[in-house]
C-alpha cells in the first residue's frame, strides 16, 4: 500500500487491538496482517497471558519474522498517569514504563504506545484533572533519561485522559519539545469523544505526532446528549483523506496503522458539571462537533456496532479498513504528486 509523505511512501499497517478476539500470538498477529496487505502492526498491548510469555527471545523471534518480511513494529504497554485509575490511589510507573522501553529497543520499534485508561471525566470522584496533569508530569520527567537510553518515543494517545489543550500543557510541563523523547499516537476517532473537531485538534498536535490510530467515526445527538463510536473507514464524518494530508507536512515518516472495534460513548453534553470538566471546549468546538451529528444523521449506514458483536466482525471490517485507508493514502499521494 502507498501514498506519501514529503514524497516519501505512506506505510499502512493496523493496531492489534482489532484483532483481540482471535487471540492471536504476536506471530500469528504480524502473519494476519501480512495475509491481508498491511504494511505493518503496531501492538498497543497484549492480553495477560500473551504478555506473561514474553521473555526476550520471543522478542526477538518477532523482531526477526518483521524485518525479514518488511513489516513495520511499534510497541505498547506504557502508561502515563501515576494513578490507578478505578482506586485513583498513587502509583509507580516507572517500572512497567521501563519494561515497555526494554521490549522496545529489543524489538527495534521507535516508540511505545501510553494509554492509562481515561474516561476520567466521566467520574465524578476523580482527582481535578489539573492536579492529573500536575502529576503526570512530575512522573515523566524523572523518566526522561530512561527513555533517552533506550531510544525511544513516548507516544502518548488521544485517548480519554486529556484533550488536545492539555496534551500540550504537559509537554510544556516537561520541557519537552517536538521530535524529542515525548509525541503523540493521534488516535483519530477519540478526539470526537473528547469534544474536539479531528482535523482542528490535529493542527494543534501535528508537530509531535509520530504515530496514528487511524479510525473513523460518528456522533449522533441523543435525549442525553451526544453518542460517538467508530465507524468503517469511508463510512464515517473523520475526514481521515484531511488528516492524512496534514500529516504529509511532517518532516519525520508517520505509520497509518488502523485501529477499529464495537461500542459507543455517551458524552452527557446537557449536563453543566460534565461539560464543565472541559474547559477547553469552547463553543466552536461544540459546535462543530453538533454538525458532524447532523452529518452522522445523514449517513445511516454509520451507525454504532455493540461491542458483543466485535468479535464476530473484527477481521471483514479490519480487512476493509486496510483497503480503504490504503486507497485515501493513495489518493493524498496522487494529490501531493499533482501539486508537485
Amino acid at each position: 500500500m502507498t501514498g506519501g509523505a514529503r514524497g516519501r511512501a505512506w506505510r499502512v499497517g493496523l493496531d492489534n487491538y482489532g484483532l483481540y478476539p482471535l487471540d492471536l500470538s504476536p506471530l500469528d498477529t504480524l502473519a494476519w496482517a501480512l495475509a491481508h496487505g498491511a504494511d505493518g502492526v503496531s501492538f498497543s498491548g497484549l492480553t495477560p497471558a500473551w504478555q506473561d510469555r514474553l521473555d526476550d527471545a520471543a522478542l526477538r523471534d518477532v523482531r526477526e519474522y518483521a524485518a525479514g518480511q518488511g513489516l513495520y513494529l511499534e510497541w505498547g504497554g506504557a502508561q502515563h498517569i501515576p494513578r490507578d485509575m478505578t482506586s485513583w490511589a498513587r502509583k509507580d510507573l516507572f517500572h512497567t514504563n521501563r519494561r515497555a522501553a526494554r521490549e522496545a529497543s529489543t524489538l527495534g520499534a521507535a516508540l511505545v504506545r501510553s494509554c492509562s485508561g481515561g474516561l476520567m471525566r466521566w467520574d465524578a470522584a476523580s482527582p481535578p484533572t489539573d492536579v492529573l496533569l500536575r502529576e503526570t508530569a512530575e512522573a515523566l520527567r524523572g523518566q526522561e533519561s530512561m527513555w533517552r537510553d533506550h531510544g525511544v518515543v513516548l507516544a502518548i494517545e488521544t485517548h480519554f485522559e486529556f484533550t488536545s489543550f492539555e496534551l500540550l500543557r504537559l509537554f510544556e510541563m516537561c520541557g519537552a519539545e517536538p521530535g524529542g523523547w515525548l509525541g503523540i499516537c493521534l488516535d483519530t476517532m477519540n478526539l470526537l469523544t473528547m469534544i474536539e473537531h479531528p482535523e482542528t485538534a490535529t493542527a494543534r498536535l501535528l508537530p509531535w505526532v509520530v504515530s496514528t490510530h487511524m479510525k473513523d467515526g460518528g456522533v449522533l445527538a441523543s435525549r442525553d446528549g451526544l453518542v460517538t463510536f467508530p465507524a468503517p473507514i469511508g463510512a464515517g464524518v473523520v475526514d481521515l483523506g484531511a488528516i492524512i494530508r496534514m500529516l504529509a507536512a511532517l518532516e519525520r515518516s508517520v505509520n497509518l496503522s488502523v485501529e477499529d472495534h464495537g461500542g459507543s460513548f455517551l458524552l452527557p453534553i446537557h449536563d453543566a458539571a460534565f461539560l464543565s470538566r472541559f474547559p477547553d471546549a469552547a463553543g466552536a468546538e461544540l459546535r462543530a462537533l453538533i454538525d458532524l451529528a447532523d452529518a452522522t444523521q445523514a449517513a445511516p449506514s454509520c451507525r454504532p456496532l455493540d461491542r458483543d458483536a466485535w468479535p464476530a466482525a473484527c477481521e471483514s471490517r479490519l480487512t476493509h479498513d486496510l483497503r480503504a485507508l490504503g486507497a485515501l493514502a493513495g489518493a493524498a499521494k496522487a494529490a501531493q504528486e499533482v501539486r508537485t
